[in-house]
């Protein structure tokens, strides 16, 4: 079974953020949605390591500049409860390459709220845009609906 602590990077530039359209796999539990690039810890691995990891396989591009947002916990009656350790970045060398799992692509971050993302992902992207303080973040779904919302431990 993979792990089920996980990162998850919004790389951003002039305005955007690198996202992914998981369109490539089947069994995805994130098929057809936009997301961040990151993935699954192996062995041994910390938050950054993992990260970096991800990013680089994802994207061909290696990060130079990224802080940890938040902690964001996922329970689904679906799949295992998954630990996300949430990023951003805002420097990075390389060229974008090809990537097996979607694909991507920079999207303004005004028009995010628009594609077809997890209800859940609303409420970290105006947390990002707020500048927010680190955060624990817990989201619950029932299949694809969000049934529960807890930000630093108070219902939201």
């Amino acid at each position: 079974m993979k792990s089920n602590m996980t990162t998850l990077c919004y790389i951003e530039r002039e305005g955007q953020y690198l996202m992914m359209h998981r369109v490539k796999k089947e069994k995805d539990i994130n098929r057809d949605k936009w997301v961040g690039v990151g993935g699954h810890f192996e062995d041994n691995e910390s938050p950054e390591e993992c990260l970096l990891r991800e990013v680089s396989e994802e994207t061909g591009l290696k990060l130079l500049n990224y802080r940890l947002r938040g902690v964001i916990t996922f329970i689904s009656d679906r799949w295992q409860t998954e630990y996300m350790f949430l990023y951003t970045a805002d420097s990075f060398e390389g060229q974008i390459g090809k990537c097996d799992e979607g694909n991507l692509e920079w999207v303004d971050k005004d028009t995010v709220y628009e594609l077809p993302i997890w209800e859940g992902d609303k409420i970290f992207f105006r947390l990002l845009e707020q500048e927010s303080p680190f955060f624990s973040l817990k989201l619950r779904y029932i299949g694809e609906e969000l049934v529960e919302k807890v930000l630093n431990g108070e219902s939201i």
